[in-house]
């Protein structure tokens, strides 16, 4: 299967940079789309299905009798400005392919070349169905992101697995980074207001002051991880943006703070936000009050551990035991994380780091990857399918999706 996707690396190299020079924000991958579709239709004996999610596209390939695993890849970029001098740089102003979605979707289009062969080849029983999903990065105007969008529309109805993998721009190349268990964070965002009735700053006494009252608020908005969270449960409460005031002599009447919550134990999850109430609490017996508004984003990622298995033994029979090794859980979100809701599912991460030496970390204008491990995503992806649908791999356990969200 490898030496098979290497032939096709050329072909992956050139959708990718044609993806990367097309960049698409969140539900406006029209283009990205298309090309998609065309190309999966090339390919030939894939039923294709577009408009899924709002701009996503499903390929089915396969008698529809016995298993189906699915295979997802993320199609959005995002809000940047390119300033990478490179032949296949971004040619739509402010917006950039910044953290490899353009290649996990030409990967996926290799994986369905691999397959098709494959099925031809073998006659596999059961269906691949192949998942490009937009808007990973964002939500529309009700928040809800390309993944529950795309389940909403059927994308993973009767799937009895899902796969995927994320390029990974600092990690050496070609090393599989693969982890059971929570593998990215819940997210959480909070928006709250400090208020008080300000004043005259020549007469601080005469009314009550929300940025004297903002300090013990921050004292304690920074110590709940430290001193209100089991110190075993991975947390996070980061500020992102305060704002008050408009001028140097007027007291302002109210403080505005940003935050995000991060975590994976659905308790812990509950108790941050509790926690942030009880820090902005602080300032009633100051003279102030305040409002506290939240925002729930993507859930914890779980890796099925049989389906994590998967990776880890087809990683090591296709580029060596010596480049897997297990991926430390990071505090990111991920909205992989519904379709591991709906079906056993893993992630893996493939190293890409450039051979320039250059850091060029994921959501920055100079991110870029080194291309010449597509083809190992593609191998894994692809064989991972087929030794499913052969009856080769373990099945995962019964109800693996439920009780650990």
């Amino acid at each position: 299967m490898l030496n098979q996707a290497k032939k096709l690396a050329p072909e992956m190299i050139r959708l990718r940079r044609d993806f990367h020079r097309h960049p698409e924000l969140s539900f406006k991958e029209t283009r990205t789309a298309r090309v998609v579709a065309e190309t999966l239709s090339e390919i030939g004996g894939i039923r294709v299905r577009t408009g899924v999610g709002k701009t996503g596209v499903v390929g089915e390939l396969g008698s529809g009798r016995g298993p189906t695993i699915a295979i997802r890849a993320d199609m959005d970029a995002l809000p940047i400005t390119e300033q990478n001098n490179v032949a296949y740089a971004s040619q739509n102003p402010g917006v950039m392919h910044a953290c490899g979605h353009d290649a996990h979707t030409a990967i996926l289009l290799g994986v369905a070349h691999l397959l098709k062969d494959a099925f031809a080849r073998e006659n596999l029983p059961g269906t691949v169905r192949f998942v490009f999903q937009p808007s990973e990065e964002d939500t529309d105007a009700e928040g809800v992101s390309g993944a529950p969008r795309m389940i909403d529309d059927g994308a993973l109805k009767g799937v009895d697995a899902v796969i995927a993998l994320h390029v990974i721009s600092n990690n050496s190349p070609g090393v599989v980074s693969v982890e059971s268990g929570w593998f990215s964070a819940a997210v959480d965002t909070f928006d709250a207001r400090i208020t008080a009735s300000g004043g005259h700053g020549a007469y601080p006494h005469l009314g009550t002051d929300p940025l004297w009252m903002l300090g013990p608020v921050l004292m304690a908005l920074h110590g709940i991880v430290a001193r209100k969270i089991d110190p075993k449960q991975p947390a996070v409460v980061s500020l992102g943006q305060v704002h008050a005031g408009t001028t140097s002599n007027v007291i302002p009447h109210q403080v505005y703070l940003q935050g995000t919550l991060r975590s994976t134990d659905p308790a812990v999850r509950e108790q941050l936000v509790a926690e942030v109430e009880r820090a902005l609490s602080v300032v009633r017996p100051l003279g102030g009050d305040f409002s506290l508004e939240v925002g729930r984003g993507y859930p914890a990622t779980w890796n099925d551990p049989t389906v994590t298995g998967w990776i880890e033994t087809v990683a090591s029979d296709l580029v060596g035991p010596g480049m897997v090794q297990q991926a430390p859980m990071g505090m990111g979100a991920e909205d992989f994380a519904y379709m591991c809701q709906q079906a056993p599912g893993a992630m893996f991460l493939l190293g890409a780091a450039t051979p320039d030496g250059v850091a060029r970390n994921h959501h920055t204008n100079i991110f870029d990857i080194d291309e010449s491990v597509m083809p190992a995503g593609a191998a894994i992806l692809a064989e991972t399918a087929r030794r499913f649908l052969r009856g080769n791999l373990p099945r995962p356990a019964a109800g693996a999706t439920h009780s650990r969200q």
